[in-house]
C-alpha cells in the first residue's frame, strides 16, 4: 500500500461538522434545513466514494492534523478497513435522512432542528472513527461519537429517556476509559499507536502479561458499544429514542464503531499471529458465541418490537466479533462482510418498526396480527430483512454467515459453527411469528405462539413482569398492576407509548387494530409517505443485492482487500 497525502479524509469529516451551525440557524425554515441535511449527506458520501477506487488499487489517503511528538499524532488515514465503515455510514446517512424527515414530521416531533444537528455531528464522529490512523485518534472520535449521540438518545426528554441517556453515558464513557488505558499501555510497550496490517511488530517482544492486559482493556472498551455481554444492557434501554436514532445506534454508527474498534485491535494492533500465540482469540470467540446465543433467547421473550430488534442486534454484532476472533480467512471475510450486511437488514427492520409506529401507533408484536393488510410493502420488506437475519439464501445475511460457518469449520471450531447454526434457528423463532401473523392471521383469529409470548406449552399472553395475563384476570390484577389491584376482570386496552416511554394521549387510536380491523391499503404506497417507504425499500433492496450478486457489490471487494492485506492469512 502507498500512502498519499490528501485532504479528502479530513473533508469527509468536516463536511457534516461544518453543517451543524447551518442546520441550527435554520430552525424557522424546516424545508431549507432538511435540504441542507440531504445535500451535506450526499456530499459526504461523494467524498468517501471518490477514495474507493484508489484504496482498492493500493492507495492510502492520509491527512496529518497534529504531530504531538514522541511517536504520537492526530491523523486521518483512509485505508481499506476505514473505507468499509466510512462508505457504509455515509451511504446510510442519506437513506436515514430521508426517513427522518417522514418520521419526525409524521409524529410532529419537537426539537427537530436539534435532532438533525446531532445527526450531522454523529456522522462526523463516525467517519472520524473510520479514518483514525492510530489508537489515539480513534479514541478521540470514539468519545466524540458518544457525546454527539447523547442528545439523540434523550430526544424525548422524559424521565425514562434521561435515565436511558445516563446509562448510555455511564457504559460508553466507561468503555472509553478502558480504551484509553489500553492505548496508553500499547504506547508504553511499543512507542507507537499507529495501525499496521498484521499488527504492531514490537508487541510480539513485549511482556506477554502486559500485552494481554492491553488487549483485555481494548476489547472490553470497544466491546461496550459492540454490546458484548455482560456490558450490553444500555442498548435495549436506548430504544426509548426515536426510531431513526435506533437505526443509527443499531445499524450505522454507534454499535458499528464498537465492532470496528475490535477489528482494528485484532487486525491492525495485534494481528492474527500474535493473538494465536498468546491464546487471546479463543476467549474473545467464546464471549461472542455466548452473546449471540443468549441474546437470541432473550429476544424471543420480547413483545415490544423495538426491544426484540435490540436484542437481535446484540446477537448479530457478535457474529462480527466471532468472525474476527476465529482468525481464519473465510471467517474474517464473513465477519467484516456482516458489517454492511447487518446494517442493511437491521436498518430495514427498524425503519419498518418506525413506519408501523407512525401510521398505526402500534409498538407491540402481540397487537400486529393482520397488519400486513394495512402495511403490505412495509411488512414485505420486514420479511425480506428478517429472512436475511436468519441466514436464508438470496439475502445479505446468508453470504456473510456462509463465510463465517466455513471459516469456523476450516479452523476446527465445530462448537462455534454449531453456535452459528443454532443462532440462525433462534432467529427464525423470533422473526417468523411476526411475519406470519402479519399476513396470515387476523386480529379476531390471532393465535399467540408459545415462542412469542410464553414458555413451551403456551399461555394466552404474558404480563410485562413475566406473569400470565390470564392468571392476572382470574386473581383480579391487571397486567403490570401492583399485586392486589382490583380490575373488572378484563385486560385494559394497551396505552400508546411513543418510542418506549413518551405518552401521546392526543391520538384517537393507541396501538393495535382499530375497531373493525385493519384497513386494506393495497400495494401502491398508500400505507405511508414515500419519505418513509422509499428508505425502507432502498435498504431492503441493498440487502437483496448483497445477497444475490455479492461479487458485484463493492463492499465484498473491499472486505477481500482488507483480508488479503493481512500477512499470513489465506482466503
Amino acid at each position: 500500500m502507498t500512502d498519499v497525502a490528501s485532504l479528502r479524509p479530513l473533508l469527509a469529516v468536516l463536511v457534516s461538522a461544518l453543517a451543524i451551525p447551518v442546520v441550527l440557524s435554520l430552525e424557522s425554515r424546516p424545508n431549507v434545513r432538511e435540504g441542507v441535511t440531504l445535500t451535506v449527506a450526499a456530499a459526504k458520501f461523494a467524498i468517501v466514494a471518490s477514495m474507493v477506487p484508489g484504496v482498492l488499487s493500493g492507495t492510502v489517503y492520509v491527512t496529518s492534523l497534529a504531530d504531538l511528538g514522541a511517536g504520537l499524532s492526530i491523523s486521518l488515514r483512509a485505508d481499506p478497513l476505514g473505507i468499509l465503515f466510512a462508505l457504509l455510514a455515509s451511504l446510510l446517512w442519506i437513506v436515514t435522512s430521508f426517513y427522518s424527515i417522514g418520521y419526525m414530521r409524521g409524529l410532529d416531533e419537537h426539537a427537530q432542528t436539534r435532532y438533525f444537528a446531532a445527526f450531522a455531528a454523529s456522522l462526523a464522529s463516525a467517519v472520524g472513527v473510520a479514518f483514525g490512523a492510530n489508537l489515539l485518534t480513534l479514541f478521540v472520535f470514539y468519545e466524540l461519537l458518544t457525546v454527539s449521540t447523547y442528545p439523540l438518545v434523550t430526544h424525548d426528554e422524559t424521565d425514562e429517556a434521561r435515565a436511558a441517556g445516563r446509562k448510555y453515558l455511564a457504559y460508553t464513557f466507561g468503555g472509553g476509559v478502558a480504551v484509553l488505558g489500553g492505548t496508553v499501555l500499547v504506547y508504553v510497550l511499543t512507542g507507537t499507536t499507529a495501525f499496521t496490517p498484521g499488527g504492531i511488530a514490537d508487541l510480539a517482544t513485549a511482556d506477554p502479561a502486559l500485552v494481554r492486559a492491553a488487549f483485555a482493556l481494548l476489547t472490553a472498551g470497544f466491546g461496550v458499544k459492540a454490546a458484548l455481554m455482560p456490558v450490553h444492557s444500555w442498548l435495549p434501554d436506548a430504544m426509548v429514542a426515536p426510531t431513526p436514532v435506533s437505526g443509527l445506534l443499531h445499524a450505522v454508527a454507534v454499535v458499528k464503531s464498537g465492532v470496528f474498534g475490535v477489528a482494528r485491535v485484532v487486525l491492525d494492533v495485534y494481528g492474527p499471529d500474535l493473538l494465536g500465540e498468546l491464546g487471546l482469540a479463543l476467549p474473545l470467540a467464546a464471549v461472542a458465541a455466548f452473546t449471540l446465543l443468549a441474546a437470541s433467547v432473550i429476544a424471543i421473550r420480547q413483545d415490544n418490537l423495538k426491544r426484540r430488534l435490540a436484542y437481535s442486534t446484540i446477537s448479530q454484532l457478535s457474529y462480527i466479533v466471532l468472525g474476527l476472533a476465529l482468525l481464519e480467512g473465510p471467517a474474517l471475510v464473513g465477519g467484516l462482510l456482516h458489517i454492511p450486511a447487518h446494517a442493511f437488514m437491521k436498518l430495514t427492520l427498524f425503519f419498518c418498526a418506525g413506519a408501523i409506529h407512525v401510521e398505526t401507533h402500534t409498538d407491540d408484536i402481540s397487537d400486529m396480527a393482520g397488519i400486513g393488510t394495512r402495511m403490505p410493502l412495509t411488512m414485505t420488506a420486514f420479511g425480506v430483512a428478517a429472512a436475511g437475519m436468519a441466514g436464508i439464501p438470496l439475502v445479505a445475511g446468508f453470504v456473510s454467515k456462509w463465510y463465517l460457518v466455513i471459516g469456523a469449520l476450516d479452523g476446527g471450531g465445530l462448537v462455534f459453527a454449531a453456535a452459528l447454526l443454532v443462532s440462525g434457528v433462534l432467529n427464525i423463532a423470533y422473526f417468523w411469528p411476526i411475519v406470519y401473523q402479519a399476513f396470515f392471521e387476523s386480529p379476531e383469529g390471532h393465535d399467540e405462539k408459545p415462542l412469542i409470548a410464553g414458555p413451551f406449552g403456551g399461555r394466552e399472553s404474558v404480563r410485562p413482569d413475566g406473569g400470565d395475563a390470564a392468571e392476572a384476570v382470574e386473581d383480579g390484577t391487571a397486567p403490570g398492576d401492583d399485586e392486589g389491584a382490583e380490575t373488572d376482570g378484563e385486560i385494559p386496552e394497551p396505552e400508546h407509548v411513543d418510542h418506549l416511554g413518551k405518552d401521546r394521549e392526543d391520538h384517537e387510536h393507541h396501538g393495535g387494530p382499530p375497531a373493525g380491523g385493519w384497513d386494506r391499503r393495497g400495494w401502491l404506497g398508500g400505507e405511508s409517505t414515500w419519505f418513509m417507504l422509499g428508505p425502507i425499500l432502498t435498504a431492503a433492496t441493498l440487502s437483496l443485492l448483497l445477497g444475490i450478486v455479492p461479487n458485484t457489490v463493492v463492499f465484498l471487494r473491499i472486505v477481500e482487500t482488507i483480508v488479503g492485506n493481512i500477512p499470513g492469512v489465506v482466503l
